[in-house]
């Protein structure tokens, strides 16, 4: 009998807990945690999580809830099955007022954020300093970015990082030849910095 329900077409409540059961095991497996792990985290028993993940239990509603808290994730986030899309992004080279850019998100990203590679020329003078809601984050990956932020000049060399609130008065390029950084943006800061 199980061996004819095995070719059945799979009903859509058992292919959502089909993916629920996956993702499950790939997120506690992504913390590198083990079945022993994750109990002490949702205050259940190891057996009862590889029962879950395995299909050996129905997964029901309540262990959805604590199993997403244990994880740090969503319910919905352990239900949404991959769409099977292309997850290659293919950057477009942009140009804006100089600086080269890479976007690395595609429009409409779930995060709300930006990211995107800019190539800053060298600048002997910054551009107007500008502002914008929001926030912004960067990487220096190669050379040196001089960041005018309010009243003050700062160089940030590769392998660093800054973040500041936009509502200051801000501007960047160069210091002593181009410099690349990664942005996170917000949709205010896409606008400023790759529209502007």
């Amino acid at each position: 009998m199980r061996f004819w329900h095995s070719l059945l077409p799979m009903t859509q409540s058992e292919a959502i807990e089909s993916t629920a059961r996956r993702r499950l095991r790939s997120l506690r497996q992504a913390r590198g945690w083990s079945l022993e792990e994750l109990g002490r985290q949702a205050n259940l028993s190891p057996s009862t999580i590889s029962r879950l993940e395995t299909g050996g239990r129905r997964l029901a509603i309540d262990h959805l809830v604590t199993l997403a808290r244990a994880l740090d994730t969503t319910v919905d986030e352990l239900l949404v099955e991959d769409d099977g899309g292309d997850v290659v992004i293919r950057p477009r080279r942009d140009r804006t007022g100089g600086t080269t850019f890479w976007l690395l998100t595609r429009q409409g990203d779930p995060s709300d954020r930006v990211i995107v590679k800019m190539r800053l020329p060298e600048r002997k003078r910054l551009p107007e300093p500008r502002t914008h809601p929001g926030r912004d984050w960067l990487y220096v990956l190669a050379g040196t970015v001089r960041l005018r932020l309010g009243s003050r000049e700062i160089l940030i060399p590769a392998g660093k990082a800054a973040s500041f609130e936009t509502m200051t008065p801000h501007s960047m390029g160069g210091h002593e030849g181009p410099a690349e950084v990664l942005n996170i943006l917000d949709h205010h800061g896409e606008r400023a910095h790759l529209h502007g």
